[in-house]
């Protein structure tokens, strides 16, 4: 019965979103509620909360600092060298636009951190989508998807879990799954070209003079991300200007400023303490000195301080920033909520159970293969936490009694990373799409079928190179 409800709520929450029926705190919040009361154990709603919340206030606080971080950081022109730069390289072509997009943020991943990731990512390159036309789901899936395969780094957690959980070095996992990853990593960018190529054909090259004009708020939709559909400043009229099209010249990157170039907030004599202070920052993150919380608190004042001596500018900072900031947290404590009940209820260990239930003895062989696959839904539905901590040492067990190695369990369950950082309970993927301004039911729609082609390259490249 508590199979059957689990599946359900998260089904109704997922349902309710797509359709925009509801916005997701609002679905985080009631649904689960609701479903507590069905299992009859409303009455303990109110602990399963209170330890839901209690388990993702680190993550929370983490969130409201490292947004107002890397915010400053922003307004003061630590990343406009990068922004030039990737601008510099995707011109005015939608193509080039959306692969920079994959590069950049699998380039950003390597600090192990989604957040991060994601908010750097959307930075630079949303004003470049908003004055090219673009879809911005478009965005949001590629930087997603991109995060997702470089989510699987030792520091990444995935494989600091699984190796904690079947008590194996993390090196003996990691290593050898690098050329899966990295055939991962290029089905990126081979998805990337594509839907570039496809963004290209619906607004073609802009002229300097239109990409320049007013961009329309429309976030485009469609399946597999052809005919997305329009709004105003995009379709034909917008992607033709001055008699333009696919042969109009585009005009140079540096002619994109992604970040307003004379902001008042620019910061150049400060760049390089900026810069070290950024890179001492993810380096004791990596290194894992202080907890992440406590490293983006003390980093947030110092980049205040500094940058903003004078009170008033400080506040002023932190108020330019406290709409993502009230979003991305009200969103996490809200996601309480949903992992409160769902464990609290023992949702997820009887989802687990089935699942690991009907797979039949003759495919004990192949446990690597029947984990990888599993992977995908499980680490989709559940957190990593419950995956990792959960499920796969009955995986590993069920292989271990038909001679498939725990390397080889711990291996196959980090193929569905690419499509876990789009879970509805991955913090970050509030931040991507807070950030972009997408909802989130648009982006699920866009991203989940292409995030799951992701994986099954990554499972079906280790299963060919022999690593599971």
């Amino acid at each position: 019965m508590l199979t059957i409800l689990g599946f359900g709520m998260i089904a109704t929450f997922l349902v309710l979103i797509m359709l925009k029926k509801m916005s997701p705190i609002a679905a985080l919040v009631l649904i689960p509620a609701l479903f507590c009361v069905f299992v009859g154990k409303g009455a303990h709603l109110g602990d399963y909360v209170i330890k839901g919340v209690g388990s993702l206030a680190p993550t929370a606080a983490m969130l409201m600092f490292a947004i107002i971080y890397f915010g400053v950081m922003i307004d003061v022109g630590l990343f406009d060298p990068i922004v030039r730069g990737i601008l510099r390289f995707c011109k005015a072509d939608p193509m080039r636009v959306v692969v920079g997009t994959a590069v950049l943020a699998a380039i950003v991943s390597l600090d192990g951190d989604g957040s991060t990731t994601f908010m750097i990512t959307v930075s630079a390159m949303y004003p470049l989508y908003k004055r090219l036309g673009m879809s911005l789901v478009v965005m949001t899936g590629v930087a997603a998807i991109a995060n997702g395969v470089m989510n699987t780094l030792p520091w990444g957690g995935p494989t600091a879990r699984a190796a904690t959980a079947l008590k194996l070095d993390a090196s003996d996992i990691f290593v050898p799954m690098i050329p899966a990853l990295a055939v991962g990593l290029v089905a990126v960018l081979v998805l990337s070209y594509v839907l570039g190529m496809r963004e290209r054909g619906r607004v073609g090259y802009l002229s300097l003079d239109k990409v320049l004009e007013p961009e329309s708020e429309t976030v485009l939709v469609g399946a597999g991300g052809a005919g997305l559909g329009s709004g105003s400043g995009s379709g034909d009229a917008a992607s033709k200007a001055s008699g333009g099209g696919a042969g109009t010249d585009a005009p140079d990157g540096d002619d994109f400023q992604g970040l307003d170039s004379a902001r008042e907030t620019l910061r150049p004599k400060l760049y390089w303490f900026n810069a070290l202070l950024t890179v001492a920052l993810l380096t004791s993150m990596i290194m894992e000195w202080l907890p992440i919380p406590v490293l983006f608190l003390i980093g947030a004042a110092l980049a205040l301080t500094v940058n903003f001596p004078h009170i008033p500018d400080q506040k002023a900072r932190i108020a330019a920033h406290a709409d993502n900031v009230v979003n991305v947290s009200g969103m996490v404590f809200a996601a309480a909520v949903f992992t409160g009940v769902l464990g609290g209820t023992g949702m997820v260990k009887h989802m687990a159970d089935w699942l690991v239930g009907v797979v039949p003895d003759s495919m004990g062989s192949q446990m690597g293969l029947v984990t990888g696959l599993l992977s995908l839904p499980l680490t989709y539905f559940m957190s990593n936490d419950g995956f990792y901590f959960g499920v796969l040492p009955v995986l590993a067990e069920a292989g271990a009694a038909h001679g498939v190695s725990p390397l080889e369990i711990a291996r196959a369950s980090l193929a569905g990373q690419a499509l876990h950082m789009s879970s509805p309970l991955v913090p970050a993927v509030y931040v991507l799409v807070g950030m972009a301004k997408v909802e989130f039911g648009d982006h699920t729609r866009f991203t989940v079928k292409w995030a799951a082609l992701t994986c099954l390259v990554v499972l079906g490249s280790g299963i060919l190179f022999g690593i599971i």
